[in-house]
């Protein structure tokens, strides 16, 4: 995904010269082809994300459109008043990019962990707050979040990522899409993690359990209005899966909305996400999901455990 944002927002720069790249000190080779044809609009700030943050935000009420890329947690906690007072409160028009999103950089450790920046940012007033699945809902959001007014905060992964979308499959901002039908089960997915749900449901077919599988898109705008089409198609359970922790994150979100709409009695709900606790067994990202029962075979019995109960 990290790839693909830099050859698009590259591509957009060249025709949009307000676009500006603020770097937290990584992917300098990435970005060597912007910095090729526009090296004035390409500033390493450095491991000094509030001040990016904050330059940021001043560049984009002078009229500017920067693009801030780092690691999600630097992007996020480290300068969460800067987000706040600085981007959403001024309505700055700038975009955060947080790569590494969830248990990317899982061998870090806790400091490269970004298991609570939705909750973070869908806290705050006047930001998106966008999750896409693959490289091309990626590009999507990143041309439509550049024409809106206002900051946005796009979670992405690392690399490797599969493509899970088809050209049929509309990509706006809080826009929800099936990728698989089904009738028993309603996987609520976001980010990377879902194709996981896609080989967990795969699976699940050969063992007439029947799961549809949904992307969100982004959590904060919710498409509602599918939320709402899906409560009157009698799934035994839904269920909303994320690289997050289980605080504050999608599953909170869509148990807040049923909540504030009187839905609560209308579906059961089951949260396939981090505990709220720190990972101190490292490994990669793999190892760490299948420890914490989020790979395709922790889904996969969650599901079968719902079911036969």
């Amino acid at each position: 995904m990290r790839s693909l944002f830099a050859k698009e927002i590259t591509n957009i720069a060249k025709n949009n010269k307000k676009v500006v790249i603020l770097s937290g000190d990584i992917g300098n080779r990435m970005f060597d082809e912007f910095k090729d044809f526009a090296p004035d609009r390409f500033i390493n700030c450095g491991i000094a994300e509030a001040n990016m943050m904050s330059l940021a935000s001043g560049m984009a009420l002078c009229g500017l459109r920067p693009v801030i890329y780092t690691i999600t947690p630097f992007t996020t906690t480290r300068c969460l008043e800067q987000i706040k007072i600085g981007a959403a409160y001024h309505n700055a028009n700038l975009l955060i990019i947080g790569t590494g999103s969830g248990l990317s950089y899982s061998e870090l450790g806790p400091t490269h962990h970004s298991l609570e920046d939705i909750a973070i940012i869908r806290s705050i007033p006047e930001i998106r707050l966008l999750t896409p699945s693959d490289p091309e809902e990626l590009k999507v959001q990143l041309n439509e979040s550049l024409l809106l007014d206002g900051p946005t905060y796009i979670r992405i992964g690392k690399k490797g990522e599969p493509n899970i979308f088809s050209k049929d499959n509309y990509l706006g901002i809080g826009k929800a899409n099936v990728i698989r039908k089904g009738t028993d089960i309603l996987i609520l997915a976001i980010g990377p993690i879902v194709s996981e749900a896609l080989s967990a449901s795969n699976d699940l077919a050969n063992e007439n359990i029947n799961v549809e599988v949904a992307t969100m898109g982004s959590v904060k705008p919710l498409d509602e209005k599918f939320l709402e089409e899906n409560l009157i198609r009698n799934f035994k359970y839904w269920i909303t899966l994320e690289e997050h922790g289980l605080v504050g994150g999608l599953g909170s979100a869509i148990l807040e909305w049923a909540s504030d709409n009187n839905y609560l009695d209308k579906l059961k709900l089951k949260r396939i996400a981090v505990k709220n606790q720190f990972i101190n067994k490292l490994g990669n990202q793999n190892y760490t999901r299948k420890m914490l029962g989020l790979d395709s075979s922790g889904i996969r019995n969650t599901i079968k455990n719902l079911c036969e109960n």
